[in-house]
């Protein structure tokens, strides 16, 4: 049973139930079949979720019917994963060089060596997002 939310009202339970549309009920039905490995690994996600099953599904298939979600394999998740950590360090390395252009800019002296080494990072870092943006494209190329 649900806990009394603060207001005295009764706090209600998370639905397992898509939202209802505006465009009215829903009643065309389709049937989707599985094999058992299959509908283990959509039922955890459904899980993970707090959702049925069913409904899972179709709020799943209508985000990516609409655009709204690109769908990504598991075995894309280290290229992608390799895309945020470029993107952090790309942060880093701008934040750097903005504070060695401040200095310069001043009138200070930014190091040889650390303007080399700045330089470095942001060549570094350049390469690996190119090379894990190619590995999606490769990816995607394959699929389409």
């Amino acid at each position: 049973m649900a806990e009394p939310a603060t207001d005295g009202t009764r706090a209600r339970p998370a639905s397992r139930r898509r939202e209802r549309e505006a465009g009215g009920t829903r009643e065309t039905r389709i049937k989707v079949s599985y094999n058992d490995d299959e509908h283990a690994i959509v039922k955890a996600a459904a899980e993970r979720d707090r959702q049925a099953t069913a409904s899972w599904i179709g709020r799943v298939a209508l985000d990516v019917a609409e655009e709204i979600v690109v769908p990504t394999p598991v075995s894309a998740k280290a290229t992608v994963g390799e895309l945020l950590e470029a993107r952090k360090q790309l942060k880093r390395i701008g934040t750097n060089y903005n504070q060695e252009v401040k200095v310069k800019n001043s009138g200070g002296e930014v190091p040889g060596p650390l303007m080399d080494a700045v330089h470095q990072a942001l060549v570094t870092a350049i390469r690996r997002t190119d090379q894990a943006v190619l590995q999606i494209m490769r990816e995607r190329k394959e699929r389409a």
